[in-house]
């Protein structure tokens, strides 16, 4: 698994709305890339929509939130638009994104993983825990608390 202190594996992917986003287009910004199980089960919604309700703040320090799991770019669509997701949400369908992390478990799905990266693409933090609770409360540390 991408470790801190490790450079943050670049990718190109498409967003919940077709078009592809590339992790080094962020570069010059934080950036809190969050990998989730599944779009839509409980544990992924929780999660999802803390970072929407931290979002303005988030953005307003100048951090990009991106979410990825290995759901389809449909699954990842409807479930921006289900819980009004400001942010993008990578459809990682071909899983080579959460193999590049070592994220990806044996069932095909990422684990719930959140990588800090700062703005020049190096992770300097990371977050490894199956609650939801644990990665926003890092953010909003790494972020928030000043």
């Amino acid at each position: 698994m991408v470790a801190p202190g490790d450079p943050a594996p670049d990718f190109e992917a498409p967003n919940q709305d077709g078009k592809p986003l590339k992790l080094s287009s962020l570069r010059g910004h934080p950036v809190v890339l969050y990998f989730y199980p599944a779009a839509d089960t409980p544990g992924c919604t929780v999660e999802s929509k803390a970072f929407r309700d931290h979002y303005a703040e988030l953005q307003a320090k100048g951090v990009h939130v991106v979410g990825v799991s290995t759901d389809t770019v449909d699954a990842q669509c409807d479930f921006a638009k289900k819980y009004a997701l400001p942010f993008p949400l990578v459809a990682d369908h071909s899983k080579a994104i959460s193999k590049n992390y070592g994220v990806l478990r044996d069932s095909g799905r990422a684990r719930r993983v959140t990588f800090f990266i700062d703005p020049k693409g190096k992770v300097v933090d990371v977050v490894d825990a199956g609650a939801p609770d644990p990665h926003i409360a890092r953010a909003k540390k790494l972020y928030l608390a000043n």
